[in-house]
């Protein structure tokens, strides 16, 4: 006969409960926070979850306007694409397709060109109107308008005045002997022109955002700072940039997300004038998708890489000032 001993001042173990028991117990603990939860859940997994899961299919098909299903009247054609595997991602990556990484090389500079734009106008204009002068109140509104503008309004105002027969800027040129510029025909302007539009879109979201963080700074930060002999630059490399680092960190990979899949800028402005040049990856993808024969396995395989670019960005990008905070 034997019998079972247990330590004295032990706690009996508890039986392990299964996911489904857990997820049953969170439920009636905390239905309310569930329904209120639901709706969002249901919305996103319509707008977002399945139009990624439709795309993420289709990169592994040869589907192109001639194969997808479609219904022309009474009559319905079903699908006759092929399941391909990996070959799209291949032909992309390989360089076989060609037009992959001439078009990442320009997306990555202008992403850096804008974002480096957007955040040194942004803080320069946040520094300035974080000092007291006059009308200031009336400055910050004037300079948060370019936000409010809707960007295709802006795009096209934009568009006029690079027009290169009545446009502002080759009037002003011409006024100062100068002749007319092609700002929309040339490849090299087509660059300046639409990372001009970008920056004056994006520096009124990174002014606000950074003024937000300058304000939070404590000023006795400023005040000792002062009392220790301090120069302006001292000041700013030592107290406003590490009291800056939690905002610039956030709306730096904001910036970075954001303008790497400008569709509307570069769409809008340069318009079906785009040279392969001037295309970024997201506005090719579109072109795939809209325009000519329509491949609709290679534009999805486009937006799937796209999306396996930030997300591998991001993720670095977030690991790297996990590593700087934890060396302080």
């Amino acid at each position: 006969m034997t019998t079972a001993v247990t330590k004295s001042g032990s706690a009996p173990e508890r039986p392990r409960t299964g996911l489904l028991t857990r997820i049953r117990r969170s439920f009636d603990t905390h239905w309310y926070a569930w329904a209120m939860v639901l709706p969002v859940v249901v919305v996103i997994g319509v707008l977002v979850g399945y139009p990624l899961g439709r795309g993420i299919f289709l990169s592994f098909t040869d589907a192109n306007e001639a194969n997808i299903g479609r219904t022309i009247g009474v009559n319905h054609i079903p699908a006759t694409y092929e399941f391909v595997g990996l070959d799209n991602y291949w032909n992309v990556l390989s360089g076989q397709e060609g037009n992959f990484y001439p078009r990442l090389l320009w997306t990555v500079v202008w992403t850096a060109s804008c974002v480096l734009l957007h955040y040194t106008v942004g803080l320069g204009l946040a520094m300035l109107l974080n000092r007291p002068m006059r009308f200031r109140a009336l400055y910050r509104v004037l300079l948060i308008l370019p936000w409010a503008v809707p960007a295709f309004v802006a795009a096209f105002a934009w568009r006029l005045m690079f027009n290169s027969e009545y446009g502002v800027f080759n009037a002003l040129l011409a006024g100062v002997g100068v002749s007319p510029v092609d700002w929309l025909g040339d490849p090299l302007m087509q660059k300046v022109a639409v990372v001009a539009v970008n920056v004056w879109l994006g520096v009124p979201f990174m002014m606000v955002a950074i003024l937000g963080g300058l304000q939070s700074i404590p000023a006795e930060l400023h005040e000792a700072a002062e009392m220790d002999g301090a120069s302006p630059w001292q000041r700013f490399r030592n107290v406003i940039l590490p009291g800056l680092r939690p905002v610039s960190s956030t709306v730096i990979l904001l910036g970075t997300i954001w303008t790497f899949n400008m569709f509307p800028i570069i769409y809008l402005v340069i318009g079906q004038g785009a040279s392969s040049e001037s295309e970024i990856l997201v506005t090719y993808a579109y072109r795939l998708a809209f325009q000519g024969v329509r491949d609709y396995a290679g534009s999805a395989t486009y937006g799937i890489l796209i999306l396996s670019l930030l997300l591998v960005f991001s993720v670095f990008y977030r690991r790297m000032l996990d590593r700087q905070e934890a060396a302080r």
